[in-house]
């Protein structure tokens, strides 16, 4: 429990964790009125926010009030603006608007795993069924797919950035959800070919953004379990965004193994993950990713480098790197 160094203990850190539930519900409410849109011209009084959102003038002044404590928003006077944060991804007018990952990051099958904390952690993984989100065509990959693509655009144009491909290369998007990691590599080469692997209903998805991206004659698509499937072969490029975490590491070892066959000789495997500090509790927003992976995976995790260092080694892998994919994933690069 938190305490200050000048001060008595406190309780204030426990009171907060306990009523966190009422900040998260407050956020779900107001993306789902639209709330911060109404303000992305300028500040908005609660009455013309009420009008926006065709809600009670009372309504829209308690909850533009609480978001204010909360840091969402700014309050001069009657007036409420966006902050930056705000504005940059809870408006619906910025290309960047992440408010569509409240269905995924809210969903039910999600919140589910999080119902009996103690349950989980006797069993070493998930307590709501047998495999968790890993069960095959589990229904939240489509929310995924179709809540996450905005946060993805910046970290794979960066992944894409850092590896240099030539010629016609082949580039494959394992568990390619949404597509954005395989399209960044197709857009920055032009004669790439991309093939993306997912559950068949999450690729009906996948291709509409990539036709939406003017792939159509660059695209084609491989279903099922990425474990299972036959992979193809002579790729210059085989992605494996956010993949690996929902998997223990002799899985992963047996996937990388896969992986590495399927390249052309030179070719590279790009991990892009949460990478937690060897000492697991930092940096705070990725080494508490383990904690998700608890709740709804078997036995799934958040690997540090020196892990991913090893997997990749053992496997066939050398000249292992890594970069920061802002704003908090980590790309592992490494060739076979």
């Amino acid at each position: 429990m938190k305490s200050t160094t000048q001060g008595s203990p406190s309780p204030q850190l426990f009171l907060d964790a306990v009523n966190a539930y009422q900040r998260t519900a407050a956020i779900k409410g107001a993306v789902e009125l639209d709330f911060f849109t109404a303000m992305a011209d300028g500040p908005a009084t609660a009455r013309e926010l009420a009008g926006h959102c065709g809600a009670a003038e009372r309504g829209a002044r308690i909850l533009a009030d609480y978001l204010t404590i909360q840091g969402f928003l700014t309050k001069s006077g009657n007036h409420y603006s966006l902050t930056p944060d705000s504005a940059m991804f809870l408006n619906r007018k910025s290309p960047a608007y992440a408010g569509g990952m409240i269905q995924f990051l809210l969903s039910p099958e999600l919140r589910r795993g999080f119902d009996d904390v103690a349950a989980m952690v006797r069993k070493g993984g998930t307590a709501q069924s047998e495999l968790g989100t890993t069960a095959p065509e589990h229904p939240i990959w489509l929310e995924f797919a179709r809540g996450m693509a905005p946060m993805m655009t910046m970290p794979a144009r960066t992944l894409a950035n850092l590896i240099p491909l030539e010629g016609a290369p082949k580039v494959l998007d394992i568990s390619a959800s949404h597509g954005m990691w395989g399209i960044a590599f197709a857009q920055k080469n032009p004669r790439a070919h991309l093939v993306a692997l997912d559950w068949a209903p999450v690729l009906e998805l996948t291709r509409e953004n990539a036709e939406r991206a003017g792939l159509r004659d660059r695209f084609s698509t491989i279903a099922g379990n990425a474990f299972e499937v036959d992979l193809g072969s002579g790729y210059d490029v085989v992605l494996l965004p956010n993949f690996l975490h929902h998997f223990n590491k002799q899985d992963c070892v047996r996937f990388l193994k896969k992986v590495h066959a399927a390249l052309r000789e030179g070719g590279r495997v790009a991990i892009a993950e949460f990478v937690p500090n060897p000492d697991r509790v930092s940096p705070r927003e990725v080494a508490a990713f383990s904690f998700i992976m608890l709740a709804s995976t078997p036995e799934g995790d958040a690997y540090t480098l020196p892990e991913f260092e090893e997997m990749l080694t053992s496997t066939g892998f050398h000249a292992v790197e890594s970069h920061d994919l802002p704003p908090v994933a980590t790309a592992v690069i490494a060739q076979n």
